[in-house]
């Protein structure tokens, strides 16, 4: 027989549950713009007590997710976050899902398909397919595309509310990667809209001069844009009437893709 206080039991899980949405609050404030904070950033940015977040952090070394750095005096995320993303990564069901027809769309195009992820500030890329070989991410292999000069990144933001747009603008910068770089937030809003009205997004050698890429987003179960796919090659090989002309195949394989998870989500 339970001889435990109702009472008590609630309040036990509440302590914890407000726990660890503190050490959520704490882990937050990294970002890649963000590498490295110090205890005052961490207090600032959270508002929480310079004891409590002492406490927080010294907990999270302690199990390898927050590691300090002796020649600065600050505290970046540590390996064994890295091992979590890594592994969330490698057992998605979307890229069990998705890897047949990404493969199917390199056969129909003959060139280079990425399906990406959003990861909170950049696009990450789980699946590669490049001359009949499949990548898939794994611990050693993580690539990252930026946001607002990718076609995977554009088709993501362009469905996203305004906060979000704002937050990733500010963090992440318009960084100006060749002279083709939208780095105007009213020039990148224009562009969104585009991206809205024709349901795919171009990449004119923004993000690497001599490659161009057309990208479509895919939608999770309740209609939310979570990851994108793209198309990419030599500019010469993808001038503007063939990425519109290659959009409504991309387009049909990010929607089969969304359509497949709903099915077996």
């Amino acid at each position: 027989m339970n001889d435990i206080p109702r009472s008590t039991t609630q309040e036990g899980r509440d302590s914890g549950a407000k726990s660890f949405y503190k050490m959520a609050t704490v882990l937050d404030c990294f970002s890649r713009s963000r590498g490295h904070l110090s205890i005052t950033d961490m207090v600032e940015m959270t508002g929480l007590p310079r004891t409590t977040v002492h406490r927080i952090v010294a907990s999270l070394r302690e199990i390898g997710m927050i590691d300090q750095d002796h020649r600065r005096g600050d505290y970046r995320l540590g390996l064994r976050m890295f091992y979590y993303g890594s592994a969330v990564l490698a057992n998605l069901d979307l890229n069990r899902h998705a890897r047949p027809h990404v493969m199917e769309l390199h056969q129909i195009t003959g060139e280079i398909v990425h399906l990406h992820m959003f990861d909170g500030s950049q696009m990450v890329c789980i699946e590669r397919e490049e001359m009949g070989e499949t990548r898939l991410t794994t611990l050693t292999t993580i690539e990252a595309a930026p946001i607002h000069c990718t076609s995977v990144g554009k088709a993501f933001l362009a469905f996203q509310n305004d906060a979000l747009i704002a937050r990733i603008v500010k963090e992440e910068g318009l960084e100006s990667r060749t002279p083709n770089t939208l780095t105007d937030i009213t020039a990148l809003r224009e562009e969104m809209q585009r991206i809205r009205d024709r349901g795919y997004a171009r990449d004119d050698e923004e993000n690497e001069l001599g490659i161009r890429c057309v990208g479509a987003p895919i939608h999770d179960s309740r209609g939310r844009v979570f990851a994108s796919i793209s198309v990419s090659g030599p500019a010469e090989r993808l001038p503007a009437f063939r990425q519109d002309g290659l959009a409504p195949t991309v387009m049909r394989t990010a929607d089969n893709i969304a359509r497949e998870l709903s099915w077996n989500g």
